[in-house]
């Protein structure tokens, strides 16, 4: 899409690996408004063909179960009152908190785990604590317009974010002073660096790249950043009016960090505040240059026939091992370190390595509900595993190979359970997912590269 309809560059057209944010952080750094478009494109063939049915903006409000298996699903229109109930063969989670374990009776985990319990080495010492949950963020996008004033109005927060500073971090919320989540010590980024000289925090995620383009064409960056990060009350779990406060105090935050960045900012010529960077919200599909909705980080999680534990991951949590657990069900693979954002709970970033991993099938299956299958974050890992498991390419993994289970068990007349303990039928579907380009192990040069 970028090569057939923006003015790029020649270099920049021929680029086979183009990416159109030219960040440091990701390889995929676009606008996400394009992403958007692209995904609808690959939808629509099947949309034309009566095969897919989508329905946007509809919140699921109600379950019906019978037994260990959900009939069907209610959704509210959101904006309205009217109600859609949608009746299907298998049921799959793939939504941001895991909404749809409460509503069926799906048994399920929310918050950190105790050590006790899990027996990992980085759990709570003490009881399990629901409300423990990582920070969400409310992403902008900035653009650059120099010799321009954009100052946003002051937010109505802005005095109380100027002054507020957690004990885990190292200066003010709003400040350049951040923590490195790998050693926990303090850590500083330019906003903008010259010829690409450090890491700064412009071309971190940066969404569109000026230089790709033949005619002038400003950068814009995605603020997704540790200042944004918010932790002082959990989201997930917490009654309406708690969720409302919750939210509405997360753009407060980020709005307070734009008005900072634009206003009261350190810069290095010894001036504060770059009032040439301006809220742009075309590239989100927004008037106010937020994001649609909050980057939220952790699920409500089943409890699953298989749960993915630091032991099987961790390098520290495997003495003696050189690999991760190899799961003989596996149903795909990724490889992150486990990184948990600073907490609800007052704790600060957890970032240690793990090996290379697989996803196990069990881990997308409940202990008791037939029907339903995690199909994003919802999946069975824990506090600590949900730390590189929630990796959106390991996420999407998972709803890939939920969603192809699913097919799987209704064309073979199965259920996902027995294609998990049936040997022959575990075969022939990781066959499947096989021919269809999904990755089921690492080779053995990568197996035992730690991360």
């Amino acid at each position: 899409r970028y090569r057939t309809q923006r003015p790029l560059t020649d270099a920049a057209r021929r680029d086979p690996h183009l990416i159109p944010g030219q960040a440091w952080v990701s390889n995929l750094a676009a606008e996400p408004i394009v992403i958007h478009e692209v995904l609808l494109d690959t939808l629509r063939p099947w949309q034309e063909a009566g095969r897919l049915r989508l329905l946007t903006r509809h919140t699921p409000t109600g379950a019906s179960v019978t037994g260990d298996r959900v009939e069907a699903i209610t959704f509210r229109s959101d904006g309205t009152d009217g109600e859609t109930t949608v009746s299907a063969r298998y049921v799959l989670d793939a939504t941001e908190e895991g909404d749809l374990l409460p509503l069926t009776g799906c048994e399920h985990i929310l918050g950190a785990e105790s050590r006790a319990e899990t027996g990992e080495l980085h759990a709570l010492d003490g009881p399990a604590d629901p409300l423990d949950q990582q920070a969400i963020t409310w992403c902008a996008a900035l653009r650059w317009h120099p010799g321009t004033s954009n100052i946003i109005d002051r937010p109505a927060a802005y005095s109380f974010w100027r002054e507020y500073q957690a004990d885990h971090w190292p200066g003010p919320q709003l400040g350049w002073a951040t923590t490195e989540p790998e050693t926990g010590c303090e850590l500083r980024r330019p906003l903008f660096a010259a010829n690409g000289e450090v890491k700064d925090l412009w071309t971190f995620r940066r969404i569109r790249y000026g230089g790709h383009y033949r005619t002038r064409t400003p950068d814009i960056t995605l603020v997704n950043w540790p200042q944004v990060d918010y932790w002082l009350r959990p989201l997930t779990g917490a009654s309406p009016a708690e969720r409302t406060t919750v939210l509405a105090e997360a753009r407060d935050l980020t709005l307070s960090f734009v008005y900072w960045l634009q206003t009261d900012a350190p810069r290095p010529d010894g001036g504060t505040g770059y009032p040439e960077l301006r809220l742009h919200g075309d590239v989100l599909g927004t008037d106010d240059g937020l994001a649609r909705a909050a980057y939220i980080r952790e699920s409500r999680r089943i409890r699953s026939r298989t749960t993915v534990l630091e032991q099987h991951i961790g390098v520290e949590a495997r003495p003696g091992a050189t690999a991760a657990h190899p799961f003989h069900d596996s149903v795909g693979v990724g490889s992150y370190r486990i990184d948990l954002h600073p907490s609800t709970a007052g704790r600060g970033y957890l970032d240690i390595p793990t090996y290379p991993f697989q996803i196990p099938l069990g881990a997308l299956l409940p202990q008791r509900i037939e029907n339903l299958l995690a199909a994003g974050k919802s999946i069975g890992t824990t506090h600590i595993t949900n730390g590189c498991y929630r990796l959106h390419p390991v996420e999407w993994n998972v709803g890939e190979a939920a969603g192809a289970l699913a097919a799987y068990s209704l064309e073979q007349r199965t259920t996902p359970a027995a294609v998990r303990d049936r040997p022959q039928a575990l075969d022939r579907f990781q066959s499947q997912l096989s021919d269809l380009g999904v990755q089921l192990q690492w080779p053995a040069h990568i197996r035992t590269r730690q991360r």
